[in-house]
């Protein structure tokens, strides 16, 4: 059959198919790369560490946040979801990868953390907070729609997103559509500020800035490559 488009997620699978398959970070067959890529845990990657970002323990000292059901999508080892379930909130946290989610699950035992092994796209529920702390970089122009429509479809009235994604200097620059045309994300996209506040103009801005450096010693992650935002619904 040569005509398979009809709907929307048709031609988000269409558009999918144009990267090459060894750049795929997003899809479910992203999972054995980025099981390859947790499998070692002993390596000298920064977000490995057991440490939630300083933005998130800033929210949740400055009140900006308060508990409740929260989704942390593209989770990792879990150090976000873990921080976020310390702190009184319902965790669900979604990873394609199994290796992470393994990893996290060690960490997260005994706390109130559902650790989940797949598609965040597919999550069903509403929730007070999604966190997002590295996912939203690694995605294709066209899954932004996708993206938007979790938060559309997840976030309840007057809940939060926050955001963790790479600044223009540390992702790529390269405009969307030649995107496709070198067929990758050369390791991730990069965003300006303002493109981040056009991309999630349906919510209201509370606090965009770059993270700020933390050191070895700190009970905290963060660096300043980073930018973090969040975002009030309603």
């Amino acid at each position: 059959m040569h005509r398979h488009i009809r709907s929307v997620d048709d031609v988000l699978t269409l558009l999918d198919g144009l990267f090459d398959p060894g750049a795929d970070r997003w899809t479910e067959r992203a999972g054995d790369w980025w099981d390859r890529f947790y499998a070692d845990r002993e390596r000298e990657v920064p977000f490995f560490v057991a440490k939630p970002d300083e933005s998130l323990v800033s929210y949740l000292e400055r009140g900006l946040i308060a508990p409740g059901r929260a989704l942390d999508v593209g989770c990792g080892p879990g150090r976000n979801a873990i921080h976020l379930a310390r702190n009184g909130f319902q965790v669900d946290a979604v990873d394609v990868s199994a290796t992470a989610i393994a990893w996290a699950s060690e960490r997260g035992e005994g706390l109130d953390v559902r650790f989940r092994h797949g598609d965040a796209f597919a999550t069903t529920g509403t929730y007070d907070l999604i966190y997002d702390s590295g996912c939203f970089h690694h995605l294709p122009p066209h899954r932004r729609v996708s993206y938007l429509a979790l938060l559309d479809r997840a976030l309840a009235p007057g809940g939060h997103f926050a955001l963790t994604c790479f600044t223009a200097e540390e992702g790529t620059s390269t405009p969307d559509a030649e995107l496709y045309r070198q067929g990758g994300l050369a390791g991730g996209v990069g965003y300006e500020p303002d493109e981040l506040r056009w991309i999630f103009q349906d919510l209201t801005e509370v606090e965009l800035r770059r993270m700020t450096d933390q050191g070895p010693d700190s009970p905290a992650f963060g660096k300043s490559f980073l930018w973090t935002a969040l975002f009030r619904r309603g």
